[in-house]
Order: structure tokens, then sequence, then C-alpha cells
């Protein structure tokens, strides 16, 4: 008796459909197509602009800034590095400790 691999069993099938394709018969002269397909092009023209629209607005709500967002984005809180590598950015650790104490 002959046992067949996974990989034979799969080979061995017909290959499986993926794509299907509609067609659609239009009959009509030049004119009345044009004007059928031109509707259509309209109507996506439209929807995708609304589409377009409604992400834009979605995006434009802000929601509120943090306590800390805002104590950070305020430069007369910033807290610097004055020597070493770190010189002239920003002390996080020194900065959440005085917004911590700032809040008592």
């Amino acid at each position: 008796m002959d046992r067949k691999t996974g990989l034979q069993l799969l080979y061995n099938q017909p290959p499986q459909i993926t794509e299907v394709i509609l067609l659609v018969k239009i009959e009509g002269t030049l004119d009345e197509i044009r004007e059928l397909v031109g509707d259509v092009k309209r109507v996506s023209r439209s929807a995708k602009s609304t589409t377009k629209a409604v992400a834009k607005t979605a995006k434009a709500t802000k929601r509120k800034l943090s306590k800390w967002q805002r104590y950070v984005g305020n430069k007369s809180n910033h807290i610097k590095f004055s020597r070493g590598p770190k010189k002239g950015r920003l002390d996080l650790a020194k900065m959440s400790k005085a917004f911590k104490r700032s809040k008592k």
C-alpha cells in the first residue's frame, strides 16, 4: 500500500477557481451607452468625494489634552539637562517630579 504525503495530495487536486468575473451585455446606440457610463462615473466620483469629506471631518475632531500633556507643552515648565551627553534635552524625570509636586 502506497501512502501519499500532504504535498502529493495537494498537487493531485484540480486547480480551484478563486476569481469570478461577471459580464453584462449592453445594447444600444453609442450615445445611449455614453449616457449610462457617464452616470456611473458621476455617481462613483460623488461617492468618493463624500467618503473623503467624512474622513476629513472625522480626523478634524480632536480630544482634550491631558494635564500632563498640557504641562509638557508649556515651555515655561521645561527642565533641561545642563551638561553631559544629554545636554539641551528635556529632563522628563525632573519634570515629572515637579508636575506631581505642583498638583498638591
